[in-house]
């Protein structure tokens, strides 16, 4: 077995054990309390036999919960699981080379890539012979990396000659490694043979090696986060797996230089264990960083080629620009382009010979068509400073030029109205976010915004709050029973309080409603409901034999009402509950809303699960001779309480919970979701599966600067990480 797979039976364990114990208390309690009102006359006998139906039903769920874990995890781990065969295999690997494709293409046409024409970047060999490989190793032959203005298309055939097709793209801040690294994916996706693996685009802060000390476990997670599809059934078991362990992705990693030192060299002694014969691999890191990792690691990567950017030139850049001019430019232009080509301007010249300075350029004062002299006012700074003026800019610029669409969604315009400041304000929040995060500086996904907020005294809060209407309206329907009103308050509040404590660290889930391929786990878990049912009917039948001085009719009619209560108490709630939910996201979901929306959907489906079950225990309560009013309210309540509580995935409800705290503070708006995927539309940000990053990590770090030099911590309460 997996190690993801003993992790998530030690999590479901734990939710089991949980349960177990709350079920156990409440059953305790409400036998206590049924106990004490034993032989009174009127409403208080009636809750006396009501609260021993619910007290043994309890018991009997809770029991029975417990025992199917147990059953099923050591069936799991005896049951062989069958390989996926060659055609679905084949079928996988192009539906996730349809899905990387679309992913990047629609992010090629958010920044702009190749409109009108892909910059004109040109890439070489290193010269620094202590960062590659011998090049017998690398290829056979010249390793073919001239330098000269080669296009993409060169680029993948000279990738595809390499020996075990191994690349590292190096470059300094802004050179354009992430944008060719996504240009060689789309190329590669493009012209791909049958027999060849699928590039898949990955974040490297996203590798923790202690947790997956060989690539092919994180690969395999990755996939199965990110690209959901590829646990659909029909594709059979295991499949992303699958596909890694036999060579049929190429991992395309980006940003080994976001690491912290240590990490990077780890990372690349990851790399050579993990890798062996034709296991093929495109890796960016900045160039500093990548020398001091490979000096602090003692070799180099394995059979890879190493290629740097040439700076582009004063006369490239100003041609590029030119070409994006529109007809009628502004007035100043012609003397900024002449000033670039000529070298009059070498400020401007140094920051337009990255592709990130000239995509600036573009951004801030053409696209909004502004007057572009600032340029020029610069020849004296330095081009740290002109680029910070730019990522100033950057942000005005981009909520100005992209104005909130009035018609039909458009991918690439916002959805509501934020002014530059809010926006501003709301990113620099994410950036303290980030930066608290130690072991993730890049990576933010909506989930988080709860697992980095404290949450006990939210918590306490709920639980109190919730106990106290639960506790009210009991009182209130049983005629002033003030022992009841307490009671009820003080378990609701006791189960929120212990049961949502897992909810803020809890990864979205989502309801696999899908019937094909999995009628036998059905039958399972239905067969698992009616063995609950018969031995809560077995036990009701003993109780309802005692407390009715061994009465047949008793018995029966208490064993009836506790087999149907524990039986489909246990399927609706419990079985059928696990049986839907799932870890991430639906299959056709590989994006952040996505992801917000599918749990936000098993929310539902638990809530509703939970109020039919609560409506049968209240027609129960009734037939029990319970007032019709008490026992429905009673059972709508106690069983909406356990639909909200049960399962594995809560991150929306804590999403909510956490959200309006946030807004209060000025630190996110109430839309977040709305916020985050309007700065995606933007420019702004980007995703990456379920996670939101910072397009360009200057514009980050530039964000970050300014809060540290305007001292905005103080304007935010510290958020220790949980």
């Amino acid at each position: 077995m997996t190690a993801r797979y003993w992790r998530q039976q030690n999590r479901l364990a734990k939710t089991s054990l949980g349960v177990f114990l709350l079920c156990g208390a409440m059953a305790l309690v409400a036998y206590v309390v049924a106990s004490s009102l034993k032989g009174q006359p009127g409403p208080l006998g009636q809750v006396m036999g009501v609260t021993q139906i619910l007290a043994f039903a309890s018991g009997v769920v809770a029991l029975c919960l417990q025992v199917m874990q147990l059953v099923s995890s050591w069936r799991r781990s005896r049951a062989p699981l069958p390989a996926p065969t060659s055609a679905q295999t084949s079928t996988a690997k192009d539906v996730l080379a349809g899905l990387v494709a679309q992913q990047w293409r629609d992010e090629t046409a958010l920044r702009s890539l190749c409109d009108p024409a892909p910059m004109p970047l040109a890439w070489r060999s290193t010269e620094r012979r202590e960062l590659a490989d011998r090049s017998e190793i690398i290829a056979e032959g010249t390793v073919a990396f001239s330098g000269l203005d080669v296009h993409i298309e060169d680029m993948v055939r000279n990738f595809r000659a390499l020996r075990c097709r191994r690349l590292v793209i190096l470059g300094g801040p802004g050179t354009g490694k992430t944008t060719l690294a996504v240009q060689l994916v789309l190329e590669l996706l493009r012209t791909r043979e049958p027999d060849e693996p699928v590039p898949v685009l990955l974040s490297a802060a996203r590798w923790d090696d202690r947790a997956y000390p060989r690539l092919q476990d994180w690969l395999a997670a990755s996939l199965a986060m990110d690209y959901p599809a590829m646990r659909a059934a029909e594709l059979g078991t295991d499949i992303p797996e699958t596909l890694v362990a036999r060579g049929e992705i190429l991992p395309v990693i980006d940003g080994l230089d976001e690491l912290p030192d240590h990490a990077r060299a780890d990372l690349l002694s990851a790399l050579n264990r993990s890798m062996c014969g034709n296991d093929q691999l495109i890796l960016t890191c900045r160039t500093e960083q990548f020398a001091e990792s490979v000096d602090e690691f003692g070799d180099v990567l394995t059979a890879a080629a190493v290629i740097e950017p040439q700076p582009m030139g004063p006369g490239v850049a100003a041609d590029y620009l030119q070409a994006c001019l529109p007809p009628v430019p502004h007035p100043a232009w012609p003397a900024v382009i002449e000033a670039l080509r000529t070298g009059a301007a070498p400020v401007l010249a140094e920051v337009t010979s990255t592709s990130l300075g000239l995509w600036l350029v573009r951004a801030t004062y053409i696209a909004p068509r502004v007057n572009p002299s600032p340029l020029l006012r610069c020849v004296h700074g330095s081009a740290a400073e002109l680029q910070d003026h730019l990522c100033d800019q950057l942000i005005p610029a981009l909520v100005s030029t992209r104005p909130p669409a009035d018609g039909p969604v458009q991918p690439f315009r916002p959805r509501h109205a934020w002014t530059p400041e809010q926006v501003g304000r709301w990113l620099t929040y994410v950036c303290r976010q980030l930066a608290v995060n130690e072991d993730d500086t890049r990576d933010m996904a909506w989930w988080h915004l709860a697992g980095r907020m404290p949450n006990r005294t939210m918590r306490l809060g709920c639980g109190v709050g919730i106990g106290v209407v639960t506790g009210l309206v009991l009182f209130l329907l049983t005629d002033g029973m003030v022992l009841v009103g307490v009671v009820a308050g003080l378990l609701a509040a006791l189960v929120v309080i212990v049961m949502t404590g897992s909810w803020f660290t809890e990864a979205p889930g989502h309801a696999e409603l899908q019937w094909r391929g999995r009628l036998a786990e059905l039958a399972r878990v239905l067969m698992a409901g009616l063995v609950v049912g018969l031995v809560g009917a077995i036990l009701g039948w003993l109780v309802g034999w005692s407390l009715g001085t061994h009465m047949a009719e008793a018995a029966w009619r208490a064993a009836r009402n506790i087999g149907l209560l524990t039986g489909i108490g246990f399927l609706i709630v419990f079985s059928l509950i696990r049986w839907v939910e799932h870890p991430t996201v639906t299959a056709t979901a590989r994006s952040p809303r996505s992801t917000w929306r599918a749990d936000r959907t098993l929310t539902v489906i638990r809530m509703i699960s939970g109020l039919l079950v609560g409506l049968m225990a209240g027609f129960i309560a009734k037939e029990a001779m319970l007032p019709t009013t008490v026992a429905i309210v009673g059972g709508l309540l106690l069983g909406l309480l356990f639909g909200l509580v049960v399962g594995r995935h809560h991150a929306w409800l804590a999403y909510n919970l956490t959200v309006p705290r946030l807004a209060a503070k000025g630190s996110l708006p109430m839309r977040a979701m709305d916020f985050l995927d309007d700065a995606h539309r933007l420019g702004l940000l980007r995703t990456e599966g379920p996670y939101y990053q910072f397009r360009h990590i200057e514009l980050q770090q530039h964000l970050t600067r300014e809060l540290q030099q305007k001292g905005a911590d103080k304007a935010f309460e510290p958020v220790p990480p949980l």
